[in-house]
C-alpha cells in the first residue's frame, strides 16, 4: 500500500520514483485520473534522468487543444516492483495517470472528505 496527501486543500499526491539507466528520482506526482498515460514529467527531470525522447504522442490538454508531447522510455519502481513506463515530458506539475496505475495492478481511493490518497494493489 502506498499512501499519498493532499496539498492546496484539494490536490491529491503520490510519491513514486522515476529512472533512466545511472539516474533515479524520487518525487512527488499528481494523481490525475484523467491523463489516460503513465506518467508526465518536466523537460527538468527529463534532463536530469538523461531521458532521450523516442516519439510524441498527439494529446488533448484540459482546454481541448491537441498538441504533440514528447515521449521517453523510462523505468518506475513503486513497492519493490519495477516495470518500463512511457513518460510524456511537458511544462507543468508532474502526472501519475490511469495506466500508470494499472501496470502496477493499483486501485486509488481518493478520500476527499478526509484528505487521504491510497493505492492498494489489488490481485
Amino acid at each position: 500500500m502506498v499512501k499519498g496527501e493532499f496539498i492546496k486543500e484539494n490536490v491529491p499526491i503520490v510519491k513514486a520514483s522515476v529512472a533512466w539507466k545511472q539516474s533515479a528520482q524520487e518525487t512527488f506526482f499528481l494523481l490525475d485520473t484523467g491523463f489516460t498515460g503513465d506518467m508526465q514529467v518536466t523537460p527538468g527531470i527529463a534532463r536530469e534522468l538523461g531521458l532521450e525522447v523516442t516519439g510524441a504522442t498527439n494529446t488533448r490538454i484540459a482546454n481541448g487543444e491537441i498538441v504533440p508531447i514528447p515521449t521517453a522510455s523510462a523505468l518506475s519502481s513503486m513497492e519493490g516492483i519495477t516495470k518500463n513506463i512511457q513518460v510524456f515530458i511537458s511544462k507543468g506539475v508532474p502526472l501519475m495517470g490511469i495506466s500508470f496505475l494499472s501496470k502496477f495492478d493499483y486501485k486509488a481511493i481518493i478520500d476527499c472528505k478526509y484528505k487521504t490518497v491510497v493505492l492498494e494493489r489489488v490481485f
